[in-house]
């Protein structure tokens, strides 16, 4: 039986615990309706994990025993970041939702040239990022950074070991392209997704320029959002 799971700032060093988190309490409780007695999974966000009991409901907390501590063994080795331009809100929440279910580790919007919406609902970005964390058994909660434009963040992933701009004018991914971060410690790959009428000429060429690989998903026109899961899960996750 698969156990509930929660990532919250718990404290998983104590035996017992009273957890006060309204969040939580509401969501156990109310949504839930956990019984006194029954398991779940809480994860501290810094990569531990612990199998633990429900003693007691209080009137604001929750009480609990602390039955196993162990780390959570989830998490790609590779650290993704991935840079999508702002799409109409329901693709955007889509990309970010399946992006940390498929394993990655910072989402940043842009903005493009072709970018046609531009406001964002953070607070709902990230309930559904912690969301999709504890869905997928993940032992952090991804990071939702600021919005930025293309400019800058062709600047700010100067850091990253390799950048991928995805493009139908691109070439074939190769393994060897994503193998090559396993061979360095903490490797960091950026993923570039651009708005749905795609990157303009001057954006693909300031990219290659930057030394990006302009790569191609193949034959078929994938939307953004779907270009942006595929992307992060065959970066994340192929060996």
């Amino acid at each position: 039986m698969r156990l509930n799971r929660f990532i919250g700032n718990f404290d998983l060093k104590q035996k017992t615990l009273q957890i006060f988190d309204r969040d939580f309490l509401h969501q156990a409780k109310n949504v839930l309706r956990l019984s006194v007695g029954e398991k779940i999974v809480l994860v501290d966000g810094q990569g531990r994990e612990a199998i633990v009991k429900i003693t007691k409901y209080g009137e604001d907390f929750i009480a609990a025993e602390v039955c196993e501590v162990k780390k959570n063994k989830n998490e790609p080795e590779r650290r993704i970041i991935l840079y999508c331009s702002i799409l109409k809100r329901e693709n955007f929440e889509l990309a970010v939702q399946k992006s940390v279910e498929a394993g990655v580790r910072e989402i940043i919007p842009i903005i493009c040239q072709r970018t046609v919406k531009t406001g964002l609902k953070y607070d709902r970005l990230q309930k559904i990022i912690k969301e999709a964390a504890e869905q997928s058994g993940r032992g952090i909660v991804p990071i939702m950074g600021k919005t930025t434009n293309f400019k800058k963040a062709i600047a700010d992933a100067s850091e990253n070991n390799l950048n991928i701009l995805f493009d139908s004018s691109g070439v074939k991914l190769l393994m060897s392209d994503i193998n090559s971060l396993t061979q360095q410690e903490n490797a960091r790959a950026g993923i570039f997704i651009g708005p749905e009428d795609g990157w303009s000429e001057e954006e693909i060429n300031a990219a290659k320029e930057a030394g990006f690989k302009i790569v191609s998903f193949g034959k078929l026109i994938l939307r953004a959002e779907t270009a942006a899961i595929v992307g992060t899960y065959l970066v994340c996750n192929w060996i």
